[in-house]
């Protein structure tokens, strides 16, 4: 199944794509990416991301302290050659979360009914896989793999680095909100796009592509002492 995601299967049109997010991002027994997919059910029946938590558990031993609030700006996935921008998204008047609009195809949303990236809970961030003028912001995202660093640039001027621990393709009726955003005590973030195989007649994805990461310490250059030696050498060459 790897080896179709995302490929060569057509163009969502916007509301296609629009709603895929939207049952993603909300956590909805049924995530869908098709047209069909049914509003949001209202914040009492939604077990979405939360932007607080009311009894945070203990931080686990090695993962760092979590950041203050900070609005994303940009995430970066090197490995995958990803550089894009960040814009807020919320949730749309007919109860669906708001996407990036089509018009900005390079531009990912991070989802501000949860927390920002590096706070303590789960981040969401959300992009289109593509549209109909081509691959889009996280085409490459299910070729993402653990261990790739994804670094997110905050209004602060901090980043919040995140580490990827596993990359899932969901079936759209497999989607457990209840286990993608499961409380785990340390700041996490969650990237959604869609995937899976492409269905022409229904004009939907199959599935979402999520990828779980947990925020890691930024790594610190290391310098190298020269040894007496190597001055010794060097003055005699």
């Amino acid at each position: 199944m790897a080896d179709k995601h995302l490929r060569g299967g057509g163009r969502l049109t916007a509301a296609t794509t629009a709603t895929c997010f939207a049952a993603a991002v909300l956590g909805l027994g049924l995530s869908a990416c098709g047209t069909n997919a049914p509003h949001a059910p209202t914040t009492q029946s939604t077990p979405a991301p939360q932007s607080t938590t009311t009894h945070p558990a203990p931080t686990p031993l090695g993962t760092p302290a979590p950041m203050p609030p900070s609005a994303p700006v940009r995430i970066a996935i090197a490995r995958l050659g990803l550089d894009a921008p960040l814009i807020p998204v919320g949730r749309a008047q007919d109860g669906t979360v708001a996407t990036p609009p089509f018009a900005l195809p390079h531009t990912a949303g991070w989802y501000t009914g949860a927390v920002t990236p590096g706070q303590s809970g789960t981040a969401v961030i959300v992009g289109h896989v593509d549209t109909r003028t081509g691959p889009a912001v996280f085409y490459p995202l299910s070729l993402a793999r653990p261990g790739d660093q994804v670094a997110v640039r905050r209004a602060d001027h901090s980043t919040a680095d995140f580490t990827i621990d596993t990359v899932r393709v969901i079936p759209r009726d497999d989607f457990d909100d209840t286990t993608i955003y499961a409380a785990t005590g340390r700041p996490e973030l969650r990237l959604i796009t869609c995937g899976g195989t492409f269905d022409r007649t229904t004009q939907e994805y199959s599935s979402n592509v999520v990828v779980f990461a947990h925020l890691t310490a930024r790594p610190t250059a290391t310098t190298t002492t020269p040894s007496p030696d190597h001055h010794k050498k060097s003055a005699t060459a």
